[in-house]
C-alpha cells in the first residue's frame, strides 16, 4: 500500500572545551541499557566529536535534487555500525537556509523531520525561501535544516525490489477473499523482506530510529550546535522522542506534532492496528463533509450514501481496474490523502466527483502510476524500503500468521477501509531476515527541558492516546490539543491559537504554565476549480506513513 508523504550559521569549527563537552554529555541516557555505556554510546561521542571538528562543507545544492539557491546542501559523515565508529561510515545529506533575522535575533539551527520512516525533510529550508507566512517569526531566529535519513535519498538509500515493478499495477485486492488471497499477500510479503536482504543487506541490520536518532546527533555536533533545536511530525516525534530519552542534555528546544504513541508495547505492530480504527473514524468525519457539500460534488448526500457510492467504485474498479491499472489497492492508496490531511478533502472530492459525472482521466492520473517518471518510482520504492526495514527492524514483530490473521479479521470488520492494506504493507516483518531488536524505553532524562507536543484529537495516522502518553513520559512537557480536528501536522494548519504558542516556544522558550486546549482550524472549502489539484498528491505535507 502506498502511504502518501508529506510535506544556518556555517558549520564552524567548535572550542576544544566544547568538543569535551559534547564526548562527555553524549552517554546521558535515562538509564536505558542499550545507551548508557555501550560501546553504541562511545561511537555516538567519537562521532559527534569528528563532525564538530570538521563542520558541513555547505555548497550550491546538487541540480538534479531540485532545491534552489539560497538553500545550500553538505553531507554529515556517520558510522554504519556505531558500535564500530572506526570502521565503514555512510554520508548523511542534510540542507539548510539561512536566518532571516539580524545576528543578534539568531538562536541557532532548527532541524526538523516530516515522518516516515523513510521521509525526507530536505525541503523544509523552502519555508524561508518561499516565505511561508506560519513560520515567517521562526526564521528569523533559526536557520531551518532538512536531512535525509540514513537509507533515504541522497544518504546511502536502500531498496527492496526494482522500483517499477513496485509500482506496477492493478495491484490485488487487498481485501481477501479466500484463504487462496491470503496465501498469496503472505507469498508477496516474504518475498518483499527477501528482497531487502537481497538489494540492502549489508546497510539493512543497521536501519533502526536508534541510530537514526545518533545520526541526529552528530548532525547536531556538524551544525556546530551545543544542543538540538527539533521539529518532528508523524513518525519524527518517535525520533524526537527517542532522541530524548538517549540524549536529554543536548535538548534545547523540542517541538513534537502528531505523535507516535512511544510506548515499547505499542512499536510497531499494536500501532498499526490502532492507525486502522483511527482512520475509519476520520474516513467517517470525510464522508460526513462530501455529503454536506453534495451541491458540488454529488457523490452522495448523507455519508451512508457516500459510502454507498465508495463501495461501488471499488466493486467496479476490481471487477474492471478503472483504464487496467487502478483497482482496489490503487484506489485505497489514493483515498487515504483525504483521512490523513483536511488540505486533501476537497482534491480528493473533486477528482471522484469528475469520475461520477464520466471524467475517469484525474481519477488515473492521481491514483494510477506513471512508468515514466522514474525519478519518482525510484523515491517512492526507496520510502518504502526505508520504512519496512525499520519498522520491522525496530521491534520483534509476531512471526504467528494465526494471530496476524486473528487480529486483521478482528479490526476490519470495525475498519474495513485500510485494515488489510496496512496489514500487507507490513506484513514482511514476520519473516523478516535482521536479528529484530527490543525499543528504547522513552522517558525523562536529565537534563531534558520543557518539551511542546501538539497533537489533534481525531488524527488518524497518529491517534490522540500518543500524544497523551508521552506527555505522560516526558516530565515537564506541555500538551496543546486541537479538539475536533484531525488533520496530520497541526502546526501546518492555520490556527492562531496554536501558530502563536509555536512561535513563543521556539523564540522564547515559552510553554503555558497548563495544557491548552484550541478549538478546530477552519473546515476546508468545496472546491471544483481543477481536478489536477490532486495529481501532486501529499507530497508537500508533514508527515510520512506515520
Amino acid at each position: 500500500m502506498r502511504r502518501t508523504a508529506a510535506l544556518g550559521a556555517a558549520g564552524t569549527l567548535v572550542t576544544g572545551a566544547l568538543l569535551a563537552g559534547a564526548i562527555s554529555a553524549t552517554p546521558a541516557s535515562a538509564g536505558d541499557k542499550h545507551q548508557r555505556g555501550s560501546a553504541e554510546a562511545r561511537g555516538v561521542a567519537i562521532a559527534a566529536a569528528r563532525a564538530a571538528k570538521k563542520g558541513i562543507n555547505w555548497q550550491a545544492c546538487p541540480a538534479d535534487w531540485g532545491l534552489k539557491p539560497p538553500i545550500q546542501c553538505g553531507y554529515v559523515t556517520v558510522p554504519l555500525d556505531y558500535a564500530r565508529p572506526n570502521g565503514r561510515t555512510i554520508k548523511v545529506a542534510v540542507d539548510r537556509a539561512v536566518s532571516t533575522g539580524s545576528k543578534k535575533e539568531r538562536q541557532g539551527a532548527l532541524v526538523y523531520n516530516p515522518g516516515g520512516p523513510g521521509g525526507s525533510g530536505m525541503k523544509f529550508p523552502a519555508r524561508i525561501t518561499t516565505k511561508s507566512a506560519l513560520w515567517a517569526k521562526t526564521a528569523k531566529a533559526y536557520d531551518f535544516v532538512g536531512f535525509d535519513p540514513r537509507g533515504v535519498g541522497h544518504s546511502a538509500p536502500i531498496s527492496c525490489m526494482d522500483p517499477q515493478e513496485f509500482v506496477k499495477a492493478p495491484k490485488a485486492d487487498p481485501v481477501p477473499g479466500s484463504e487462496a488471497d491470503k496465501l498469496a499477500q503472505r507469498k508477496l510479503a516474504k518475498e518483499y523482506a527477501d528482497g531487502c536482504a537481497e538489494r540492502s543487506g549489508d546497510l539493512l541490520p543497521y536501519m533502526t530510529t536508534k541510530n537514526t536518532v545518533r545520526d541526529l546527533d552528530v548532525i547536531r555536533a556538524g551544525l556546530g550546535e551545543k544542543k538540538l533545536n527539533y521539529l518532528g511530525v508523524s513518525y519524527g516525534t518517535y525520533l524526537g522522542a527517542v532522541y530524548g530519552t538517549l540524549f536529554p542534555g543536548h535538548v534545547r528546544r523540542m517541538l513534537v506534532d502528531s505523535v507516535v504513541n512511544p510506548a515499547r508495547e505499542n512499536i510497531w505492530y499494536q500501532a498499526n492496528l490502532d492507525q486502522d480504527v483511527a482512520f475509519e473514524t476520520r474516513w467517517g468525519d470525510w464522508k460526513k463533509w462530501v455529503a454536506k457539500n453534495d451541491a458540488t460534488y454529488h457523490i452522495g448526500d448523507t455519508p451512508e450514501k457516500v459510502q454507498a457510492a465508495w463501495e461501488k467504485l471499488r466493486a467496479t474498479a476490481k471487477k474492471n481496474p478503472i483504464s487496467g491499472v487502478v483497482g482496489p489497492a490503487e484506489l485505497t492508496g489514493f483515498f487515504q490523502n483525504a483521512p490523513y490531511y483536511d488540505s486533501m478533502w476537497a482534491p480528493v472530492a473533486e477528482v471522484w466527483s469528475a469520475y461520477v459525472s464520466g471524467n475517469t482521466k484525474p481519477l488515473v492520473e492521481n491514483a494510477g502510476p506513471n512508468l515514466l517518471d522514474l525519478a519518482g518510482n525510484k523515491s517512492a520504492e526507496n520510502g518504502n524500503a526505508v520504512y519496512t526495514a525499520v519498522e520491522c527492524n525496530d521491534t520483534k514483530w509476531p512471526t504467528s500468521w494465526q494471530k496476524w490473521d486473528r487480529d486483521n479479521t478482528r479490526i476490519h470488520q470495525q475498519a474495513p477501509f485500510m485494515t488489510w492494506s496496512n496489514a500487507w504493507m507490513n506484513l514482511p516483518c514476520a519473516t523478516w531476515p535482521v536479528k529484530q531488536q527490543r525499543p528504547v524505553e522513552v522517558r525523562t532524562g536529565k537534563g531534558l527541558p520543557s518539551v511542546l507536543i501538539v497533537q489533534s484529537t481525531r488524527d488518524a495516522a497518529t491517534p490522540y492516546d500518543g500524544a497523551v502518553e508521552l506527555h505522560h513520559r516526558f516530565k515537564g512537557s506541555r500538551l496543546i490539543t486541537e479538539r475536533d480536528a484531525g488533520s496530520h501536522g497541526v502546526t501546518g494548519q492555520v490556527n492562531p491559537c496554536i501558530n502563536d504558542r509555536v512561535d513563543a516556544y521556539f523564540l522564547e522558550g515559552k510553554t503555558d504554565a497548563k495544557d491548552v486546549t484550541c478549538a478546530p482550524h477552519a473546515t476546508p472549502q468545496p472546491s471544483k476549480s481543477t481536478a489536477k489539484a490532486a495529481a501532486k498528491g501529499a507530497s508537500d505535507l508533514p508527515g510520512v506513513a506515520w
